[in-house]
């Protein structure tokens, strides 16, 4: 079918988008695994923390755009963490931590390597101590997706860093990751989310599916 298709948008797990992706021999628009993190920077406003996590994660479990991992920088995790923790196990959320973790919130079970690259599309959230907005970058950096992240914080400064370090196709400050819908940003019915860099990237519409051409029109020019 070479000149008949032009696109292949897999639609499924992440084993058939990774073997359409490795077989196809037409170019494929690749929506990976939604590995999504919320960071909770030392000057996020308590509030906002605890309504923004909550909706991120447990809004809608098995969403792409839902919360998989919670980073909470260390300066303020005896501020932040145990609302926040504590909203989350109400909603029926099973929280799995680091050792920081565990010890602030006894009822966080041990997180695992796995855990950290896991999709759980499940009411199953891991979480991670950080040192700062560099921490939280090193983590996303090291084991997310290139989905969506999410930074709640008061400083300017922090969210702008944390824009500038998170290569992600969406990030945003002080809102959910539930945000990470094609319909939310305007683009009409949404065909994928897409991790990958070219063509389309992000939320995929059919104007983001729209290829073009240039059209020169002359009255004889050459070029020198």
């Amino acid at each position: 079918l070479d000149g008949a298709i032009d696109l292949i948008i897999p639609r499924g797990g992440k084993s058939l988008v990774a073997r359409v992706q490795a077989e196809a021999k037409a170019p494929v628009l690749g929506h990976l695994e939604g590995l999504c993190h919320t960071y909770l920077d030392a000057a996020a406003d308590l509030d906002v923390a605890r309504r923004v996590a909550v909706n991120a994660k447990m809004r809608r479990v098995s969403v792409c755009g839902a919360t998989e991992t919670l980073l909470v920088d260390r300066a303020a995790a005896d501020r932040l963490l145990p609302a926040v923790a504590a909203d989350l196990l109400a909603a029926g959320c099973e929280l799995r931590g680091d050792a920081e973790t565990r010890a602030l919130i006894p009822a966080v079970t041990e997180a695992n390597e796995a855990d950290w690259t896991t999709e759980y599309l499940a009411p199953i959230l891991s979480v991670r101590i950080v040192d700062g907005v560099d921490g939280a970058v090193d983590h996303i950096r090291r084991y997310g997706s290139g989905h969506t992240e999410a930074i709640i914080t008061t400083n300017a400064e922090a969210a702008e860093r944390f824009v500038g370090g998170v290569d992600s196709a969406i990030v945003l400050i002080n809102a959910s990751t539930q945000f990470a819908d094609g319909g939310e940003f305007g683009f009409g019915g949404e065909i994928g989310i897409s991790t990958s860099k070219l063509h389309a990237r992000g939320p995929v519409g059919a104007e983001q599916l729209t290829t073009y051409k240039y059209v020169v029109r002359g009255q004889g020019q050459t070029r020198l």
